[in-house]
């Protein structure tokens, strides 16, 4: 897994400009970004003042992001320490790949099933995107653009209710898939699997969809059991 580096790494790329209007929204990206490229390691406590100082925001809004990330599941409040980035817990992380199996199984089968030609078409471009991504070497826009991908696909299936829920979990999703998208192989793997599935939605196969993205699911939930018995 590639190195994470800690909090003073932060600094000033996080400083808020002044000139804005939506301070809380960006404040709330900056950090939440911050956790996802962990700049933050999970378990690092999150001192308001410090905090504060490199924004460049007020007490108020700083405590208005954390409890929002809190909602998130990216930040937890530990007994007389504080609010702290979140410790992915294995068995939750099990019950979340767990949900995404069955999910994203679903949403492939039926997007095989109906969706049109258009759309099947975007979720190529979409994982052409990912690739794009790993290249680069950007960890964050791999996630956007892997969320980017589940959004489409969901979409194009039918199934608004079940991107509803999947959406209410993204945020935990992306913390998970930030350490196994760094785990060396997994830029090759990852776009083989997704190309799996897009190429069995591709030929209507609903059935093979099924399979690859269960797989695909499978294999990530693997390798993030791995990675958090390090912790």
């Amino acid at each position: 897994m590639a190195a994470m580096t800690g909090s003073n790494d932060v600094g000033e790329e996080m400083k808020i400009e002044r000139n804005v209007t939506t301070l809380r929204s960006l404040t709330l990206e900056k950090m939440r970004d911050a956790i996802l490229d962990f700049r933050f390691r999970p378990g690092e406590r999150l001192v308001e003042r410090t905090l504060c100082e490199r924004l460049g925001v007020s007490r108020s809004v700083v405590r208005e992001v954390l409890r929002h990330l809190e909602a998130e599941g990216l930040v937890e409040t530990i007994p007389h320490q504080g609010p702290a980035v979140t410790k992915p817990d294995p068995t939750q992380a099990a019950q979340i790949y767990e949900i995404r199996g069955l999910l994203e199984s679903e949403a492939a089968r039926a997007c095989a099933l109906r969706a049109d030609a258009a759309s099947i078409a975007e979720l190529g471009q979409a994982i052409d995107r990912i690739d794009a991504a790993f290249r680069a070497g950007s960890p964050r826009e791999v996630l956007k653009a892997t969320t980017d991908f589940y959004e489409k696909l969901f979409l194009a299936a039918g199934k608004l209710v079940a991107w509803d829920v999947v959406r209410s979990l993204n945020a935990r999703i992306n913390h998970l898939r930030g350490m196994t998208i760094a785990t060396e192989g997994r830029h090759a793997a990852a776009i083989g699997e997704m190309r799996k599935v897009h190429e069995a939605i591709r030929r209507r196969d609903g059935a093979a969809a099924y399979e690859a993205s269960r797989e695909h699911v499978a294999t990530v939930a693997r390798l993030a059991d791995a990675i958090l018995g390090e912790f």
